[in-house]
């Protein structure tokens, strides 16, 4: 079997382990524990295997992050090489003296920017780059889901709520100075502001 195989079967025998173990314990400790607990650590309790299956989802997606990294710095590091070694093949023709100089910064900047030009316009770049940026989203998304489910259990408002008091404030701040202008307008009986 090849390494992507491999590697897929023992992620799934991760996941699964990992589920097992998590429903194992939310078994046997939920009871007793839900009972002599209270405040957060009773929610925290309750949302205990949410918090593990977000870190299943982490642990998932940060694999495939370090791929799409590690194949992000090959793409470069291959296309250094390649330019490097067309800038050594052109130095020699060029004399080494300092009126010359000039003229081999300008060969090395040109070869460099045409082979990294054609890197960032090739398909194999753009899709690499384009699951690494969406595996990266993936897991903040883990991350904000873990730190809400442990907001939540210790009754503090998680991201989302503060977010929507954030924009509730801002239209009742919006409200109020439209009211001040009207009541400024007509406050003054010539209909002028004070």
């Amino acid at each position: 079997m090849d390494s992507s195989g491999d590697y897929k079967k023992s992620l799934d025998y991760y996941k699964h382990v990992s589920l097992f173990w998590t429903d194992l314990l939310s078994l046997m400790s939920s009871r007793p524990q839900m009972l002599t607990s209270t405040g957060p650590f009773r929610k925290l309790g309750v949302n205990a295997k949410l918090a593990s299956a977000e870190m299943i989802g982490v642990n998932q997606h940060l694999v495939e992050f370090n791929n799409h990294l590690l194949e992000y710095y090959k793409q470069l590091m291959d296309t250094w090489n390649e330019a490097q070694k067309q800038f050594g093949k052109k130095v020699p023709e060029i004399p080494t003296d300092t009126e010359h100089l000039d003229s081999t910064k300008r060969i090395w900047i040109d070869i460099f920017e045409n082979y990294f030009t054609r890197l960032f316009d090739s398909p194999d770049f753009a899709e690499n780059f384009g699951k690494l940026v969406s595996s990266e989203l993936e897991l903040a998304k883990h991350w904000n889901n873990i730190s809400s489910i442990v907001l939540e259990s210790a009754n503090l408002p998680t991201k989302k709520e503060i977010d929507e008091l954030y924009k509730e404030l801002h239209l009742l701040r919006k409200r109020v100075a439209k009211l001040e202008k009207i009541s400024g307008m007509s406050g003054n009986g010539n209909g002028k502001r004070a």
